[in-house]
């Protein structure tokens, strides 16, 4: 499975690159914190919502570690869904520990 990593991802953003960030943890974890762009689809969704996911674009799945993306990306692979996805290492507990701190973390 192809990863990215934290540091790769906001390089990527930073340089205005049209990347479709998909989340997918519950709502409730998206709404305490988040990283700026991404897209909820909850992983219990994934499949029966894959349509919202833009093939075209360089796909980045997140959740809160890196586990339910990994998931996600098994998930939409074994459905027939073609596009270019990465799991993001470390998930957004990476993002707040190594990019925005500003970025909640929870348990």
């Amino acid at each position: 499975m192809k990863e990215i990593t934290v540091t790769e991802l906001k390089a990527k953003m930073d340089a205005g690159e049209d990347i479709e960030l998909i989340d997918v943890r519950q709502p409730n974890e998206f709404e305490f914190a988040k990283i700026e762009g991404a897209k909820l689809i909850p992983l219990g969704e994934i499949i029966a919502r894959k349509d919202e996911i833009d093939s075209s674009k360089e796909i980045v799945m997140q959740c809160k570690s890196g586990g339910r993306s990994a998931r996600a990306i098994q998930a939409l692979q074994a459905s027939g869904f073609e596009g270019d996805m990465a799991n993001l290492v470390g998930g957004i507990l990476a993002w707040s520990d190594q990019i925005d701190p500003s970025v909640p973390k929870y348990n």
